[in-house]
């Protein structure tokens, strides 16, 4: 008797798995998700989008993997005992006007995928206890650093990471603080960035997520 091939037949038989599609408010874009590669073998999650001003269009956001940060700016849980690699993904938009006619909208950028990875690692970085008004303005001033920072990707602040976007070794800038990790970069099809802490950035490869099986929960 061939049990090998018994087997083999047996297991053809039996029902698969499908794969989950994009969940609530990452389904229906005319963009790729961008995510982890398979090396990355932890927990993954939802994090959050983003639209135009106008609220019609959903232009980035964000995928985790890892613990997911901490919300709250009174957690007593150290937010910076937790690991995490977040990847932000941009959609490649030229400059357009808004469906309402109100104004203009410029074009998106690695910049701006600079400027969200730099901010997510900000609302994930917590200092409890602290009064509710130092931390606004305490992240507010973060923020607009951030922006400057990603304003300047040629500048000192940042060096240059080589890894791999769908297998093909892509350029990104890189740069390090006391809070964590922030890079960005270019796919194809998309603006890409990244944030994390615990996680080091060095190992890791980026894909275009078509199962969101993993990131269901």
């Amino acid at each position: 008797m061939d049990t090998t091939s018994d087997t083999v037949a047996e297991q053809d038989q039996q029902p698969r798995a499908e794969a989950k599609p994009a969940g609530p408010g990452f389904g229906g874009v005319d963009f790729p998700w961008y995510g982890l590669d398979d090396a990355w073998t932890g927990r993954r999650w939802y994090g959050t989008t983003g639209t135009s001003p106008d609220g019609r269009t959903v232009d980035y956001g964000f995928l985790g993997h890892g613990d997911e940060p901490v919300r709250s700016y009174l957690a007593q849980d150290p937010a910076e005992g937790r690991r995490f690699a977040v990847v932000v993904t941009v959609a490649r938009r030229e400059a357009r006007r808004l469906e309402n006619g109100t104004g203009m909208l410029e074009a998106t950028s690695v910049s701006a995928a600079a400027w969200l990875a730099g901010s997510g690692l900000l609302t994930a970085t917590e200092h409890a206890p602290m009064e509710r008004s130092l931390r606004q303005d305490w992240l507010d001033q973060q923020t607009a650093l951030a922006w400057d920072l990603a304003d300047d990707l040629d500048g000192p602040a940042w060096s240059s990471l080589t890894l791999p976007v769908n297998g093909t070794p892509q350029p990104f800038r890189y740069r390090e603080s006391e809070y964590g990790w922030v890079l960005a970069g270019n796919a194809d099809d998309a603006h890409l960035g990244a944030y994390g802490r615990g996680v080091s950035a060095y190992g890791l490869g980026f894909t275009v997520i078509t199962d969101f099986t993993p990131y269901a929960g």
